[in-house]
């Protein structure tokens, strides 16, 4: 019998008899988006000849082909370097008498044409012989004659690899495929497994309501499904147990992605919200997009949240407050160095920030970190310039993603100058919202104090905290932090105990930022005023420039 390409319900035939290419079926209603899994499936029916994954997951790829040929009739054969063509599932030892001389791939081309049986070929790592250094004319030669020769049987090859590296003379034979990441449907019942595989054991506990394991899931994504397996297995050798508090384990591994990228810097340390004095507004802002991420969003409708600009005055808390969001969010914090995007090959630096583009897609849902944005920014409005239009080029490239961007990366960018901040960046859409940071108001200065005696083993209540809140008016946060620590070794040296005089004193030969860059905080809020949200409930109050007084009678 013969099949129907694009029917349901047909099977390919067990005849040897080459079938007819015809696509006269009717066509399948489209009623949603199809998965890799079902677009890999449509084109075997449809019989692509050679079909490109691109994916980590060589097993994960095997097992989806698996199905398909069993649910098509056909056989699954797989081809490696070292092994040959082996029947999917066989085992390594003994796979390899049986193997013949297809560890050639010449040899195996060969194969797959003398073959008259329905069957797909998994071949792995073969772009190694098709590009690169181990380019051979002959294998890319051959590999054409064979998608001319499949192209009307009921065999298909499908070719598995990490990264996409197709030579120019296949681009037209070759049909690519995305594998994406396992999602948390896949991570769910890669738990279950190993929820029952651990059931029976007394000294496993497992503790995952409807909202731990939600977070548990949502942690795991960006990993693939072998380094799930991995860190969950890992976080029950640590503590015996699989919960909600497991997720800094996860994040571990994640941050292994990072390292390797080396592009990226993981943030192992993110601070609590509570640990950030004032900034009511930017706290209520982000306090409503705690649940941004989970299911029930989704479901409601509610897209991810993309990013907000935090521009203020130097040592204000910006990069508290980014860190402190990794810890409200509980999501990992990645550093996005833009200087390290750069480098002396002609196109390495665009290169480098889509890398990292996709090294931070690849772990999302995540927070990535630009810190003064500005400076990295700065004169890529002033055309090519000096650098052969490369600064220009990587922030279109960084400004298109951040329209355009559907995976869930928060972005944080930080800035203190906004006259180096290129126009584009503060258009609406690339971020939600611009916050103005200002200098801390009275309440928030003593806050300030409270968390940093706190912090250094003092009680707060022994020190006279509007007296000195008072002193240091105009003082950032980062300011006052560091009059508490010269107090402390001037209290040290002196082998007395710290108290409010000694702390006085240190503010006393303190001159903040606010007195000596007078004219350029009051540009900035000046600027800020009517463009920015305030982080705080108001704006400290401009000082304005003492007139020039003339007398005109």
């Amino acid at each position: 019998m013969s099949e129907q390409p694009l029917q349901p319900a047909g099977r390919a035939p067990q005849s040897p008899a080459t079938p007819p290419r015809s696509l006269a079926a009717k066509p399948l209603a489209v009623a949603h988006r199809r998965t890799p899994q079902e677009e890999l499936e449509v084109l075997i029916r449809a019989r692509y000849p050679i079909i490109y994954v691109v994916s980590w997951e060589e097993e994960r790829v095997e097992r989806c082909l698996k199905k398909i040929a069993d649910a098509r009739n056909k056989k699954l054969l797989v081809w490696t370097v070292t092994q040959g063509i082996v029947k999917s599932g066989a085992e390594p030892q003994r796979s390899k008498s049986t193997a013949g001389n297809t560890t050639d791939p010449i040899a195996a081309l060969d194969a797959v044409i003398d073959q008259v049986e329905p069957a797909i070929y998994l071949f792995k790592d073969f772009h190694l012989f098709t590009s690169g250094e181990r380019c051979n004319m002959q294998v890319i030669r051959r590999l054409r004659d064979v998608a001319h020769h499949v192209r009307d049987t009921y065999k298909s090859i499908v070719i598995v690899s990490p990264t996409m590296n197709i030579a120019a003379e296949l681009a037209k034979d070759i049909t690519v495929i995305e594998f994406g990441l396992p999602g948390p449907e896949d991570f769910n019942q890669l738990l279950l497994r190993i929820v029952e595989d651990v059931k029976d054991n007394p000294q496993i506990q497992i503790n995952l309501d409807g909202e731990a394991r939600e977070r548990l899931l949502n942690a795991a994504r960006g990993l693939t499904l072998k380094e799930a397996e991995n860190v969950f297995a890992k976080t029950l050798v640590i503590d015996g147990k699989l919960d909600a508090d497991d997720i800094s384990i996860v994040f571990s591994e994640k941050q292994q992605i990072i390292k390797k990228s080396g592009l990226l810097e993981y943030i192992d340390a993110p601070e609590e919200i509570s640990q950030v004095a004032g900034l009511k507004n930017l706290k209520e802002w982000l306090m409503k997009r705690t649940v941004a991420f989970s299911d029930r969003a989704a479901k409601f409708g509610l897209p991810s949240p993309k990013g907000v600009l935090l521009l203020g005055v130097q040592g204000c808390g910006k990069s508290l407050c980014a860190k402190a969001i990794a810890g409200l969010w509980k999501l990992p914090l990645l550093r996005f160095d833009l200087g390290r995007m750069f480098s002396s090959l002609v196109g390495s630096s665009e290169e480098n920030i889509r890398q990292a583009i996709v090294t931070a897609e690849s772990i999302a849902p995540a927070i990535l970190w630009i810190d003064e944005i500005d400076k990295a920014l700065a004169g890529t409005s002033n055309g090519g310039g000096s650098d052969g239009g490369t600064a220009s080029r990587v922030f279109g490239t960084l400004l298109t993603w951040l329209s355009e961007k559907t995976s869930p990366v928060f972005v944080i960018a930080t800035a203190n100058d906004i006259s180096n901040l290129p126009p584009e960046l503060l258009r609406k859409g690339r971020l939600d919202e611009i916050f103005f940071v200002d200098l801390p108001l009275d309440d928030e200065r003593q806050e300030i104090f409270k968390i940093h005696l706190r912090r250094r083993g003092r009680r707060s209540s022994d020190f006279n905290l509007a007296e000195l809140s008072k002193l240091s008016d105009g003082f950032s946060g980062a300011e006052i932090e560091e009059a508490i620590t010269s107090a402390m070794f001037d209290s040290f040296s002196r082998q007395v105990p710290l108290d409010t005089e000694i702390v006085k004193t240190s503010l006393g030969e303190t001159v903040p930022l606010s007195k000596t860059m007078h004219e350029e905080i009051n540009r900035l809020r000046n600027w800020a005023a009517g463009r920015a949200r305030p982080a705080s409930g108001t704006t400290t109050k401009m000082t304005e420039d003492p007139r020039r007084k003339i007398e005109l009678y």
